[in-house]
């Protein structure tokens, strides 16, 4: 594990929804091949093991991808990322149909995929954003996939260029996610103490 880091709470504390880079700083195909080399060891239902993935972190892959993505529909009168602050690489998490054709039966799978994948790449100093709000078939068309796999989860990858605070609240308090004038990103937390039922 990452100096930065002395223990699990600290390293998911640290894996935040960025929407926010440093466009300076690419990422390789190398960190991606890591990155979902450690999702592929994790559960599948049934082992069945049906997700793919697409690696993009060529630049042209990267700017089809972009605007094909909608970001934050918690912030709706704001556009994130801020151009000039895109992510630099994406992972697009499909299914094989040849192996299931029932998209839903292993959302779980891609859920824990997902995790695995940004959990990893905070920990190599990089951080990233699942977005679920595109379009499969455009997806598809702009990285020309194979007709078999299908998109369920584009997951953005690129080094953080902002802040974000975690607070805690009180039960009756909202949830929703808010911006201050200095652009600081706060994400609102239920307590332990009102999450565990017994």
């Amino acid at each position: 594990m990452n100096a930065e880091f002395t223990n699990m709470k600290e390293l998911v504390k640290a894996n935040r929804s960025y929407r926010g880079y440093d466009e300076s700083r690419r990422v390789t195909r190398e960190e991606l091949l890591e990155m979902v080399d450690c999702a592929r060891l994790t559960a599948s239902s049934v082992n069945q093991q049906p997700l793919r993935y697409f690696l993009a972190y060529e630049k042209e892959d990267v700017d089809r991808i972009q605007p094909l993505t909608k970001w934050a529909r918690g912030l709706p009168d704001m556009e994130l990322p801020h151009p000039g602050m895109y992510p630099t690489a994406f992972i697009v998490i499909c299914q094989d149909t040849r192996i299931s054709e029932s998209l839903s039966r292993f959302s779980r799978d891609v859920g824990i995929a997902a995790q695995t994948i940004l959990l990893c790449a905070t920990e190599m100093g990089l951080g990233g954003c699942m977005i679920g709000n595109f379009s499969p078939a455009q997806i598809s068309e702009a990285v020309h996939l194979p007709e078999q796999f299908t998109p369920l989860l584009v997951v953005a990858i690129g080094k953080p260029a902002e802040k974000i605070i975690l607070t805690e609240i009180e039960p009756d308090e909202p949830t929703n996610y808010y911006r201050d004038e200095e652009d600081t990103h706060y994400v609102p937390k239920r307590r332990l103490k009102d999450i565990v039922i017994n």
